[in-house]
């Protein structure tokens, strides 16, 4: 599917916000409202490091990616966290979700990135086919503790 993919501005809010909301059903959470509009605020900030990215295919957003540039102990150079990448169902396996992966080892690449990474759940089975062919699997298991 040709898509389209371009950092978001003010004006795709409209267009961002079903595929994040679809993105929180696929994992089965729901972010509070004030938070996704804090968010959407920090992509806009061009003094955050949080960014995002729509695909349009046909002038309709049908994929949306996040990622957060953040330093690490183990290189120079930046990492960047690819935090969240969602497809709408109708353009799924169509190579929009490449497409988009494609677009932040780009924009990586440009802020000197050392590394891009990723964390999926072990049971996106689909999404892990493409994760396997574009990138490596680290070996490393996440732990976690919610503080608040």
């Amino acid at each position: 599917m040709p898509v389209e993919v371009r950092p978001v501005s003010a004006a795709d809010q409209a267009a961002w916000l079903p595929l994040w909301q679809g993105y929180q059903r696929f994992y089965m959470t729901e972010i509070p409202a004030a938070t996704s509009e804090v968010v959407w605020q920090r992509f806009l900030d061009p003094a955050e490091p949080m960014h995002a990215a729509l695909a349009w295919h046909d002038g309709q957003a049908v994929g949306l990616v996040h990622w957060v540039f953040h330093r690490s102990c183990w290189t120079v150079g930046d990492y960047c966290y690819l935090q969240d990448l969602f497809i709408s169902k109708q353009a799924r396996s169509s190579g929009v979700g490449g497409q988009l992966i494609d677009f932040v080892y780009a924009q990586a690449r440009q802020a000197k990135c050392d590394r891009v990474h990723w964390l999926t759940h072990e049971s996106n089975s689909s999404a892990m086919l493409l994760y396997e062919r574009v990138a490596e699997r680290s070996g490393f298991v996440q732990f976690r503790k919610r503080l608040t």
